[in-house]
């Protein structure tokens, strides 16, 4: 839950199906955030009970300086208000604001055993990368991101290929738990999104656009129109199809999925048709012309949504009711649980 994905979760004890994603403040919002997610928790805003919130602690096991840690929670939480987000609707929430996650995390520790902590491919994954900070929090990475889920006590959950070993052992410290102590958390099982995910590629065609790394070929939510410009310009191509229909080239796909996200439909079929009729010794298709043309609607696009996250940034009274009443929402949820589960381990003594 803290890297781009989105997560939808259903509760048996309500009406409406909970939905909830959690997102770490090491970085800039991108556009694959907001088109592989964002863009979906404003369309299910209406629907479901929706809770997203900035995942703060999470981002201590990489980032210990804090000094821009305020700062880019603020600007998370305005960039998903600038997306689409309404507050009033859903919960909008810091981690820290949520003490009941802590405290389920700390009974889930007491289930977690070193050995399958030790084994996690993003353990040894973020051990390779920063050798001089294999903290506790690193290893324990898994059962806080337990704790977020099933604080809400949900029960199907969509997450990529990078998180399907922690959802499986959010399960394993659920059922544990239920064994120990009687059944209190539902089991969170993957759940297939499908079509509704967009995936957006770097503009080099390496991988994923990033919140932190590779940002030349990253296009940000809080990116200057000249930015934009200059990125796609840059964008990886190549000399055009050998012969006619041919299959496009991941990075040229890209491209041209960009261009169907913010241009017209005149305008991506132009450019389909030219690529199309493009073969060896007769290329009709200008990439030159594709990348003005889609830095100019990129820009477009962009603009409302970088020009409202900066007016709410600098509006903090209006981020701080925001915040509060996102805590306050999370809190009456967590509680319920938390409530739960101290009757079940006996840690009621009133």
């Amino acid at each position: 839950m803290s890297k781009d994905h989105l997560l939808i979760l259903s509760s048996p004890l309500m009406e409406k199906e909970v939905v909830l994603s959690g997102i770490r403040p090491t970085g800039f919002l991108h556009l694959g955030n907001y088109f592989g997610a964002m863009r979906n928790y404003v369309r299910m805003q209406d629907t479901y009970h929706c809770y997203f919130f900035v995942a703060n602690w999470h981002s201590l096991t990489t980032h210990p300086d804090t000094k821009e840690l305020q700062n880019s929670v603020y600007r998370v939480i305005a960039e998903n208000i600038a997306c689409g987000l309404d507050p009033d609707k859903v919960a909008l929430y810091i981690q820290s604001d949520v003490p009941e996650i802590a405290e389920l995390y700390l009974y889930l520790n007491m289930l977690a055993y070193k050995g399958e902590l030790e084994k996690t491919a993003t353990f040894k994954e973020k051990v390779r990368l920063q050798p001089e900070n294999i903290n506790a929090g690193l290893l324990t990475y898994p059962v806080l991101q337990a704790a977020d889920i099933l604080i809400h006590r949900a029960v199907k959950v969509p997450v990529g290929k990078d998180q399907e070993q922690h959802l499986e052992m959010a399960r394993h410290f659920a059922e544990r738990f239920n064994y120990r102590y009687g059944e209190v958390l539902p089991l969170p099982y993957a759940f297939n999104y499908g079509g509704e995910l967009v995936r957006i590629m770097s503009l080099d065609g390496t991988g994923k656009m990033s919140k932190s790394e590779n940002q030349l070929a990253t296009l940000y939510l809080a990116d200057e129109e000249d930015s934009i410009r200059k990125k796609i310009m840059k964008a990886k191509t190549d000399e055009g199809p050998a012969e006619p229909n041919s299959v496009k080239p991941d990075y040229i796909e890209n491209l041209f999925t960009l261009m169907k996200l913010v241009s017209t439909p005149g305008t991506l079929q132009k450019f389909e048709d030219d690529f199309n009729a493009s073969s060896a010794g007769n290329c009709v298709i200008r990439y030159g012309n594709l990348k003005k043309q889609l830095a100019e609607d990129m820009a477009r696009f962009i603009r409302p949504i970088r020009e409202k996250a900066a007016d709410i940034q600098h509006n903090r009274p209006l981020l701080q009711k925001i915040i509060h009443q996102g805590a306050d929402k999370a809190r009456a949820s967590a509680s319920e649980t938390l409530k739960l589960v101290r009757q079940a381990i006996g840690m009621n003594y009133g």
